[in-house]
């Protein structure tokens, strides 16, 4: 069999687009490619600091370029590509897989030249990236995210000080960081050592009674557990407060949000969320922001709390048109199969092995949240564990909730859920018709 060249292929394809460019995005290095004849140099490298952003900036334009193709590497690209798309070029993220396994390439500036070649040729498609106001809010929100990510290591180390130390609190109490146990700690930390002067300090809901209570604070107070214990307590109130401070800057983001987009649609305080507030939701009124920024009650589908809501608003906007279907949705959400099919033959129908993205991981959270409700999606991830196993179970229920989410947020329309005996009416009656059909199918191969 004949092998052909891919490159040769590449070159004497018709140009979409013959003013492109394509930069190979390095640390220090940039490499950019611009088509031929327009300079004496058709690649150039430059410095990745600003007045070379400036330089590549100005040898752009002097060379008539009006698309620029890179490649998403690490965090380098977003200074150049903030300054190339304020400068009015279009401006293709690129997903380094469609552009990964070509031989031949043996530096930057080759990896330049094939880039500016496929992006002429119209063969490079553009990720999706936020606007301003959802850029700085995505970027709020992740920085919350990592806050309470260190938050609660503190908090397991408070447990393992504690736990070495031998007193059982966190076992008796449902919360250690709750009003009783962190007065408790306090105390601790303060020099008090007598089981029963700490029962002051127990608040009436907690369901232990004192001589329980009194037995799991008997321990052996170490030096060195005593002094980790102290850091670790003063290490998560400062996260605290810093999680404090980021809310705020969140709800002026969101204000500010709204303001730009969604002026007709005024913020009422007095929206609530009828759902339970988790530890870690934001201290300001997210269901009111959420509200008016959608126009629906997204928080309503099952699963989806205040902080996944926020989250996802974050990573997706409300501008669902960026994606055609919400077949489109739930695979850049990396939720579906993807199906290689050759000759008309299913190959593989396997999930793509790669790290979710933050929206993806909160649409899965959102299911794991339902596993155990008395709800449609609730039972739907139950007899999806019974098939296939939990992780199987997760990623199918938030297809069906991403999918609700998109139609949502794209259609305008309230949840509106099926009731859970009607569900599983419908499922039995959709299983019934599957076999009937089943058996139809074998009684023609015995005929």
């Amino acid at each position: 069999m004949k092998k052909t060249n891919k490159k040769k292929d590449v070159v004497n394809m018709p140009l979409v687009n013959p003013n492109a460019a394509g930069i190979d995005i390095g640390d220090t290095i940039h490499a950019v490619a611009v088509p031929e004849g327009r300079d004496n140099l058709r690649v150039r490298s430059f410095g990745a600091m600003t007045c070379d952003l400036l330089e590549i900036i100005e040898w752009l334009h002097k060379c008539k370029v009006d698309t620029i193709a890179m490649e998403s590497t690490g965090i380098y690209w977003k200074p150049i590509f903030g300054m190339l798309v304020k400068e009015g070029f279009e401006v293709y993220l690129v997903n380094s897989k469609q552009i990964r396994n070509v031989s031949g390439r043996k530096n930057d500036e080759d990896d330049a030249i094939w880039i500016q070649k496929l992006h002429s040729c119209g063969l490079l498609k553009s990720s999706y990236l936020p606007d301003d106001e959802q850029e700085t809010l995505r970027t709020l929100v992740r920085y919350r995210r990592t806050l309470t990510s260190d938050c609660n290591r503190f908090i397991l180390r408070i447990q393992k000080s504690l736990e070495l130390m031998n007193v059982k609190l966190h076992t008796v109490i449902r919360d250690i960081t709750g009003k009783t146990g962190m007065a408790i700690v306090e105390a601790i930390i303060n020099g008090e050592r007598n089981p029963e002067n700490f029962l002051i300090y127990v608040d009436k809901g907690i369901k232990a009674d004192n001589a329980t209570i009194v037995k799991s604070l008997q321990g052996n107070w170490r030096i060195e557990q005593l002094f980790i214990l102290s850091e670790c307590y003063h290490s998560y109130r400062y996260y605290r407060e810093r999680i404090a401070m980021c809310d705020a800057e969140i709800e002026r983001q969101l204000q500010a949000y709204q303001a730009a987009y969604y002026p007709d649609m005024p913020v009422d305080k007095n929206v609530r969320s009828k759902k339970q507030a988790t530890k870690n939701k934001p201290k300001f009124n997210t269901s009111s922001y959420l509200k008016a920024i959608y126009g629906v009650d997204v928080m309503a589908i099952y699963g989806i709390s205040d902080i996944l809501a926020l989250e996802i608003l974050s990573e997706t906007g409300t501008d669902m048109s960026k994606w055609q279907t919400e077949k489109h949705f739930v695979s850049w959400l990396n939720l579906c199969p993807n199906n290689k099919i050759s000759g008309g033959k299913l190959i593989s129908s396997m999930i793509m092995k790669k790290k979710p993205n933050v929206a993806s991981q909160a649409f899965r959270n959102a299911a794991n949240a339902v596993q155990r409700s008395d709800n449609w999606l609730g039972d739907y991830f139950r007899r999806m564990k019974a098939k296939g196993g939990n992780k199987y179970a997760s990623v199918a229920t938030a297809n069906k909730i991403a999918t609700v989410f998109y139609k949502m947020v794209r259609q305008k329309q309230e949840f509106n859920p099926v009731e859970l005996q009607e569900y599983r009416e419908r499922y039995k009656l959709a299983k019934i018709n599957y076999l009937e059909r089943k058996l139809t199918d074998l009684k023609k191969d015995v005929a």
